[in-house]
């Protein structure tokens, strides 16, 4: 399916507002994406490049400000690991897994990290 990706994700942030809440220069969240660290996709009308906003959360340490899922990062390497693509991997983690009874990204946000990665292991192809 074309642009499948914005079906599966409830709510998109574009970069430079990602680079708001989180309170770092726009070159350092496209860093983010560059590296793996952070998956972002062209979303909407103009094909801007997003990420899901549940990629984010509050900042315990600066208020009024996010940062990127702390749990997100090894999750995307041990992914991108087992052999997921991006598209892959973002599929995985917004569809409800049988053996978490929820999807993982809302495993990974509710800190069930170990429970989630279990998950992911079998994965590996």
């Amino acid at each position: 399916m074309d642009r499948e990706w914005e079906g599966l994700v409830p709510a998109w942030v574009f970069l430079p507002d990602v680079a708001t809440r989180l309170g770092v220069p726009d070159r350092q969240v496209r860093s983010l994406v560059r590296d793996g660290r952070l998956l972002a996709f062209r979303v909407g009308e103009n094909k801007a490049l997003a990420v899901p906003e549940a990629f984010l959360a509050p900042d315990p340490e600066r208020p009024g400000h996010d940062e990127v899922l702390v749990p997100l990062r090894g999750s995307l390497t041990q992914l991108a690991d087992s052999g997921y693509n991006e598209l892959e991997t973002l599929r995985w983690l917004f569809t409800v897994e049988e053996t978490l009874g929820e999807a993982p990204i809302d495993a990974l946000r509710s800190g069930r990290i170990s429970t989630a990665r279990r998950a992911a292991q079998g994965l590996a192809f």
